[in-house]
């Protein structure tokens, strides 16, 4: 009974945090959707590209149920999956991520928790796993991606949420007093270090 209420509570909350992320696209013109917003070059359209693949790759080969459309290799990893290209149009990577769900989902849906799993590129003595430790895994790191995504978003237009019904319209005045309380603690508190 345990084992069911972990695996629907689990898959509950990947479920959410892929909406998350793909709402974080919405109204974006296509520059903004996958310009580089950091250092690195993270950006919100190679946000989806990268969870939609490492769905793909966990809850596919792991399970030795590979995902039906060719995926890159871990060890040829060289960014591809973290941006966008020029021919690649947002709704090929957002329907790309629906469709991990979907594989992903069946995954879940047809196997216990126990169910044993192996991660090649994973490093001893960690390869051999099961999908409890999976789900926990790829929950994470689509959580992690949600975030960096409502970080991106904010920065882009000021716009926060998990979920579009939870969202409220921008008080900017509010914002900025805000800010500068927290701006204010941080300079007092840089002084009395100093």
């Amino acid at each position: 009974m345990i084992d069911e209420f972990a695996k629907d509570n689990l898959h509950g909350r990947l479920r959410r945090d892929r909406k998350a992320l793909l709402w974080k696209l919405d109204g974006l013109s296509e520059y903004d959707a996958r310009r580089p917003l950091t250092a690195t070059g993270t950006n919100l359209l190679g946000l989806v590209k990268h969870v939609a693949t490492v769905e793909a790759r966990y809850f596919g080969e792991v399970f030795d149920r590979p995902f039906p459309e060719p995926l890159p290799r871990w060890q040829d990893s060289n960014g591809s999956d973290l941006w966008a290209t020029t021919d690649e149009t947002r709704d090929q990577i957002i329907e790309f991520y629906r469709r991990t769900w979907e594989h992903s989902d069946a995954t879940i849906n047809e196997l216990p928790l126990d169910a044993p799993g192996h991660v090649p590129w994973w490093p001893e003595p960690y390869p051999n796993t099961n999908l409890f430790a999976v789900m926990v895994h790829v929950l994470g790191e689509s959580n992690r991606h949600a975030g960096h995504a409502d970080i991106l978003r904010e920065g882009l237009d000021g716009r926060t949420g998990v979920r579009p019904e939870y969202e409220k319209q921008i008080d900017e005045e509010a914002r900025a007093a805000y800010c500068a309380k927290v701006d204010a603690a941080a300079r007092s508190a840089a002084s009395i270090k100093a």
